[in-house]
This record gives structure tokens, C-alpha cells and sequence, in this order.
């Protein structure tokens, strides 16, 4: 590269004087660059040359630099100082104004560059920020969640997620990386939001475990309760209060799951115990009620044979016999009751309609009531007709007309009260 870039003109740009010492022109003059004795001119003024195309290939390379898109800005500024260091007294032969101008516009070109990679930075920087601030406000957001709504499992994962997001969000930012101390203020309210949610779920957990431990001790107060009434055969006063029981076991609180399954199951098995027994007992008893079922489906048949009744007292006495026997025979199965007592109640209903029958019939007093109503008629019957013989006698029309109407009205009221006569007769 020195030789490609030694000037042919290098004694446009220098001399060397009879004592040896070579000077290069500037805008300003001549200045001494130094001094090559013991050789001809053209050689000394060609090894200051030679040392100007040094310069020119360092101003080439970071020319060449700039041409590549991501060539660090830095480096490209270092690179044009220490050239413009060394141009200002460069022991050198050759067009240095000029170089310096290619290395003022070069410095120009470094300084939009430099623009550019930082705006470009800044915006890189903005992506990282908002994604830190997001990261952090999502953090803080678990923290101050209400604790009582908190999925404390699901936000626990998500939480230790954001931290391990803010870990590759640190890698990944390189050149963009935030300021050093927004960076830790970001960092320290990430570390508090984090603090805060596992203080509230230390005193969540604490409170429920309290909670629990309430529950549990309610809880086993009740199995004591279910287990000492498991032995019980007092069937309906025992059910009862399991039923009791069984409310207050609905109303207190949950205990901690496997331990609220546990007590449940020891709460159940000692229910079990009772109502198993009591079933058994119902189990014979529904057994000895299906006999007795078949028993007084006998005596229904035997009943309803007293109907029609024809003969009243005949009738109430083999009812009677078999009301007796219906009464001794027991309990039968709920769902038949009705039917069988149904049947029965009909076969009592006619009877007793069949005695008040009777009775009416054969009461004293009725019959002496209608036998004197019967007397009393025939008199005024009797009477009515020598009134009617009179009045015709007489030929009063008004007259034998009353007494035809009257007359027609007892006769009327005769036959009632004789057909009650004959009903009380028999």
C-alpha cells in the first residue's frame, strides 16, 4: 500500500536542501519533516513519500470501513484520530492539507453514522424500555392482586416466568441496553413486586391454615357426635338428629382437601353403622308387614262377604270378629295401607249405615210421634167430611170448596205419615 500511494510528485510537495534536511510545503510555508543524509534527493524526498502513503492507506482503510453497514462507530472514530494525530506534524512528504480534508469529511460521514447508530440505538433502547416497564407493571399488577382472588400456583409460575424473561431480555438487549441506573431502578421495584406477592402468600397461606385448622377441629367434634350415636336403636329420634348433624356439618368450613376428604369418610362410615342396621331392622320388619299384608287381604275378603247386609246384627257381629282379628294381625308395608284400609273403612261404612237403618226404623219415639200424627189426621179427616156433607146440604159452593181443599190436603199428609207408620212397623 506505501508504494501505491507514493506520490510521483512527491518534489511537488517537498525539497531537500544542501544540507540534507527535506521540507514539505503547506498552506502555511515550508516546514522541516527531517533529514536523509548520505543519499540523493529523489531518494530522500521518495522515503518521506513512502511515509505519506502510509497516512493515505490509513485514511483508505477507514474509507473502506465506512462502507460496511455494521462497522462499530467507535472504532471508525479512533481509527480518523490517531490519523489526525499523526497528520498534525507528520514526518511526512506529500499533499497534507489535502489528506486532512479527506479526513475532516471522513470524521463527517463517522458523526452521521454516529447519529444514525445512536438514534437507531435510542429506538432499540425504547423497545427494550417498554418491554422492561410491561415486564415490571405486569409483576407489580400480581403483587397487589386482592389475595382473596389470587390462583396462587398459577401467579407464583407466571411471576418466576417474568424473571426468567428478564433474564433473556438482559442478554438480548446488548448495545441497547438500558442506562445502568434505570436499569437498577427497574430491577429493584421487579425485586419488590416479587417481595410483596410472597408476603401476601405467606399470610394467605397462614390465614388459611388457621381457617383449616378451625374447620378441622369443628369437624372432628361432629364425627364424636356421629360415632357415639352410630350404635343407636332409636331409629326416629337417632335419624333425626344425623339429620341434625348433616346440616351442621353443610354449614361449617372446609378444612384443607385431603383432610376434609379424611374427616368426611370417618364422618360418613359412622353414619353408615347406624342407618346399615337401621335398614336390617326395616329390612325384617317390611318382611313380617308383607305377612301380615297377606293376612288382612284374607280378612278383606271375609269382610266385603258380610255385603250386602240383610241381617244387621248378624252382620255387626262378624264384623266385629273380624275387626278383632284385623287389630292383631299388625303393621303391613306403607305403600298398601291405604288400599287395604280403603277396602275396609268401605265394608264398616255399610254396616254402620245398615244399624242407623234399622234403628231409625225401630225408635220408639219416632213411632209413637207418627202413630199420634196418624190418629190426629184421621179425626180431622173425619171431621173435614161432616163439614163437606153439611156444606153440601146446604148448597154453600163456597163453602163445599174449602172443605174439598182442606179435605185434600189431610188425605195427602195421611198417606206420608202411614208410609212412615208401615216403615217403623217393619
Amino acid at each position: 500500500m506505501s508504494a501505491e500511494h507514493a506520490p510521483a510528485d512527491t518534489a511537488e510537495w517537498g525539497r531537500v536542501d544542501d544540507e540534507g534536511v527535506v521540507h514539505v510545503r503547506t498552506a502555511d510555508g515550508e516546514r522541516v519533516v527531517g533529514s536523509y543524509p548520505d543519499v540523493a534527493a529523489d531518494e530522500a524526498l521518495a522515503y518521506f513519500g513512502r511515509r505519506f502513503a502510509d497516512l493515505v492507506a490509513q485514511v483508505d482503510l477507514v474509507e473502506q470501513r465506512l462502507d460496511v453497514a455494521d462497522a462499530p462507530v467507535g472504532e471508525l472514530r479512533s481509527a480518523l484520530a490517531k490519523v489526525s494525530r499523526a497528520l498534525q506534524d507528520a514526518t511526512a512528504v506529500g499533499d497534507l492539507a489535502g489528506l486532512g480534508e479527506r479526513v475532516d469529511a471522513l470524521g463527517a460521514r463517522v458523526t452521521e453514522r454516529e447519529r444514525e447508530a445512536n438514534i437507531a440505538r435510542e429506538q432499540a433502547r425504547g423497545v427494550v424500555r417498554a418491554q422492561r416497564v410491561e415486564l415490571v407493571e405486569e409483576a407489580e399488577a400480581l403483587a397487589e392482586a386482592d389475595p382473596a382472588q389470587v390462583q396462587w400456583k398459577a401467579s407464583g409460575e407466571r411471576l418466576r416466568a417474568l424473571f426468567d424473561l428478564w433474564r433473556e431480555q438482559q442478554r438480548a438487549a446488548g448495545t441497547a441496553r438500558l442506562p445502568k441506573g434505570e436499569e437498577d431502578d427497574l430491577w429493584r421495584r421487579l425485586k419488590h413486586a416479587r417481595n410483596r406477592f410472597e408476603r401476601h402468600r405467606r399470610h394467605h397461606f397462614a390465614e388459611l391454615d388457621a381457617r383449616h385448622g378451625e374447620a378441622k377441629a369443628v369437624k372432628e367434634g361432629l364425627i364424636v357426635e356421629a360415632e357415639a350415636l352410630s350404635g343407636s336403636t332409636e331409629w326416629g329420634p337417632t335419624s333425626t338428629a344425623y339429620r341434625q348433624l348433616m346440616d351442621r356439618w353443610k354449614a361449617a368450613p372446609r378444612a384443607a382437601r385431603k383432610e376434609d376428604d379424611a374427616l368426611w369418610a370417618r364422618f360418613r362410615a359412622a353414619q353408615d353403622v347406624f342407618f346399615s342396621a337401621r335398614d336390617a331392622k326395616d329390612a325384617e320388619q317390611l318382611e313380617g308387614e308383607k305377612e301380615n299384608l297377606a293376612v288382612k287381604e284374607a280378612l278383606l275378603v271375609e269382610a266385603e262377604a258380610i255385603l250386602p247386609v240383610r241381617d244387621v246384627r248378624a252382620a255387626t257381629a262378624a264384623l266385629r270378629d273380624v275387626q278383632e282379628r284385623w287389630d292383631a294381625a299388625g303393621r303391613v308395608p306403607r305403600a298398601d295401607l291405604g288400599r287395604i284400609e280403603k277396602r275396609m273403612r268401605a265394608v264398616e261404612q255399610a254396616v254402620r249405615d245398615a244399624d242407623s237403618e234399622r234403628w231409625r226404623r225401630t225408635n220408639p219415639e219416632a213411632r209413637a210421634r207418627a202413630e199420634g200424627a196418624l190418629g190426629q189426621l184421621q179425626d180431622s179427616i173425619a171431621g173435614l167430611e161432616a163439614e163437606l156433607e153439611q156444606a153440601e146440604g146446604a148448597g154453600d159452593e163456597r163453602a163445599v170448596r174449602r172443605a174439598r181443599e182442606a179435605l185434600d190436603a189431610r188425605r195427602a199428609w195421611l198417606q206420608q205419615v202411614e208410609r212412615a207408620a208401615a216403615d217403623f212397623s217393619g
